[in-house]
């Protein structure tokens, strides 16, 4: 029998008791807690991801803020430490000048006529101007006439001086003649005394002439000798006068004679400080000369380095594209706007053609040192730098260091970077001492 069959064979259908599940054992766990804490999955899952996302926010505005300048390489400038010889140098500019460029003033009050130009090769004497002083003239003719006057009083002094003393000696010799006249005339009176011949008294007289006659020589031979003292200081005193008088012309006829301007030096006439045919008043500049075989370079430094330069020190002159040898010849010990002035002179020979004020390049070494540490300087490294760029891969860390001595072109490392370290040497001003930087392509 099929199962359709039976189905309609069977009597009237009865009701189907439903199967019996589970619903009276299982229950909502929530059912009885608040809306709030049926929910806190959720709300966890949602404040996590939040958290994450914060998170991850904060370390890229982190990341962000220290690295937030990216450079191309091409823009950076990276040099590398290494150990090596280091020299110490100083670079600076400067200008050619003539130490000895002496200037002509005027002697005297007087008109200027000038035989020479500005810029003409001159030597040592050649005539260059004349001054005309009438007045410089005429003082110095007065005087030469008070010398000749005095010269000729001084000859009628001598002649003065020679009767004077003749005329002491003649005395002297007078009073000698009389004392041998009165020694003879006593020899007789004696003779006659002896033989009671002639009266004691004429006897005493020859006695007394002969005391008298040597008294006589004695004061005329003491009066000739002052009279020769005498006339000797009256002579040296005229002597005296004359030689002074002849000073007084020696330097007005010096005068004279630099009227006539002559070049001081071998070189060359640097400018002409008055006008042709111009008065001008006493001790005015006339014109100078520049002694074109004695130029030197004139330098200024930082006064920081004029404790380190000294007078001998080797140098390097660059001057017109050629490199030559120089020693340092003076240093001032004068500050002025913070740098010091110093000249340097050249060593081998001066080169040819140079130019007053012409603009030279001096290097001075001041220290060579072996197995120092070191790399090349930037335009804004020196000592006093205290953080640095160091490269690794793709990134610039801002790193502390302390730097020595510095060159021109090297700087040396003190402390803070190893040899092989990569280091930034352009201006990193922009990056506003940031503590990273990146590095692009």
């Amino acid at each position: 029998m099929k199962i359709a069959q039976l189905r309609k064979s069977s009597g009237p259908a009865t009701p189907l008791e439903p199967m019996r599940g589970t619903q009276a054992q299982d229950a909502p766990l929530g059912a009885d807690l608040p809306v709030w804490l049926r929910h806190l999955p959720r709300y966890g899952i949602a404040a996590a991801l939040a958290l994450v996302v914060i998170i991850a926010l904060v370390w890229l505005l982190h990341a962000w803020s220290q690295s937030r300048f990216t450079v191309s390489a091409e823009r950076l400038r990276i040099a590398t430490v290494e150990r090596g010889h280091f020299v110490r140098d100083v670079a600076a500019e400067g200008t050619v000048v003539a130490p000895v460029s002496p200037t002509l003033f005027a002697i005297a009050p007087g008109t200027i006529s000038y035989s020479v130009h500005a810029g003409d090769s001159v030597t040592q004497g050649q005539p260059l101007g004349t001054l005309d002083s009438p007045a410089l003239r005429n003082e110095y003719l007065r005087e030469r006439a008070t010398l000749d006057s005095l010269n000729a009083a001084l000859s009628r002094q001598q002649i003065e001086i020679r009767r004077q003393l003749l005329t002491a000696q003649q005395q002297a010799d007078v009073a000698q003649v009389a004392i041998k006249a009165a020694e003879r005339e006593l020899k007789r009176n004696q003779w006659a005394w002896d033989l009671r011949a002639i009266p004691e008294r004429d006897y005493q007289r020859a006695v007394d002439d002969v005391a008298t006659a040597r008294l006589n020589f004695d004061h005329a031979r003491d009066t000739a000798s002052l009279e020769r003292e005498s006339v000797v200081l009256d002579l040296r005193t005229r002597r005296l006068e004359r030689d002074r008088q002849a000073l007084v012309v020696a330097d007005l006829k010096r005068r004279v004679d630099d009227l006539t301007l002559r070049s001081p030096v071998n070189g060359m006439v640097a400018n002409l400080a008055q006008p042709e045919k111009t008065k001008v008043a006493e001790s005015a500049p006339l014109l100078t000369v520049v002694d074109l075989t004695a130029l030197e370079i004139e330098f200024r430094v930082p006064e920081s380095y004029a404790g380190d330069i000294r007078p001998g020190m080797a140098a390097d002159i660059t001057l017109a594209g050629r490199t030559g040898h120089g020693l340092v010849s003076a240093i001032s010990p004068e500050v002025r706007d913070n740098e010091v002035t110093g000249r340097v002179k050249f060593a081998a020979g001066q080169p040819t053609g140079l130019r007053q004020n012409e603009r030279a390049s001096v290097r001075i070494v001041l220290d060579e040192r072996a197995h120092v540490l070191k790399f090349e300087r930037g335009p804004l490294i020196d000592e006093l730098t205290r953080t640095v760029y160091l490269v690794h891969g793709n990134r610039a860390i801002r790193v502390p260091v302390k730097l020595g001595a510095a060159s021109v072109s090297e700087i040396e490392v003190l402390h803070g970077l190893a040899p092989g370290d990569r280091v930034v040497i352009s201006d990193t001003r922009d990056f506003s001492d940031a503590r990273e930087i990146l590095i692009g392509n």
